[in-house]
């Protein structure tokens, strides 16, 4: 995996689509979902990699947001780095 300017993100986004946008996408698609709470996900990227950081308070809500987001950039480009807040019954 190559980090910095020299990326080829342009397999995956031929126009050579910015780092913000593709938060941007990301953010939008989760927002987007009724199943997924996504208040305290927190999209960043690492050259191609996108980091998904912050909380989830349902398990299903990892699994949706990584596969929000690996739709976007592909499964091999999403870091899950979410954790667990699951309210206290």
């Amino acid at each position: 995996m190559k980090f910095g300017p020299d990326n080829n993100n342009e397999e995956r986004f031929p126009q050579g689509h910015s780092s913000a946008a593709t938060i941007a996408t990301i953010e939008a698609a989760l927002s987007a979902d009724p199943d997924i709470d996504s208040s305290a996900i927190e999209v960043r990227m690492l050259g191609p990699v996108v980091l998904l950081e912050g909380y989830i308070t349902k398990p299903a809500d990892r699994e949706k947001a990584i596969s929000l987001a690996a739709m976007i950039v592909g499964w091999g480009n999403v870091q899950d780095r979410m954790l667990s807040r699951f309210p206290t019954q």
